[in-house]
């Protein structure tokens, strides 16, 4: 199965040292770029995400990047 892509640029993601942030690797999820459980079926699951201090991450929209769950560039290839 291929994930849904969002949208093609990155959701940018205030995050909170000590936090866990589980984004959305399906791309069906109505709270993106975080999991509100849509995959469930689907063989997709969520991936986790340790926030090791405050601050702002760039959590991929499009699905493809290759340093899940944050943007690399790679929509700009789509």
């Amino acid at each position: 199965m291929i994930a849904h892509a969002p949208q093609k640029a990155p959701y940018p993601v205030e995050v909170k040292a000590g936090e866990s942030y589980y984004w959305c690797a399906c791309g069906l999820s109505k709270n993106q770029p975080l999991c509100d459980g849509s995959h469930k079926g689907t063989g997709f699951a969520p991936v986790k995400y340790d926030a090791t201090e405050n601050k702002t991450v760039y959590f991929c929209g499009c699905k493809y990047s290759e340093n899940q769950p944050l943007c690399d560039g790679s929509h700009s290839k789509l």
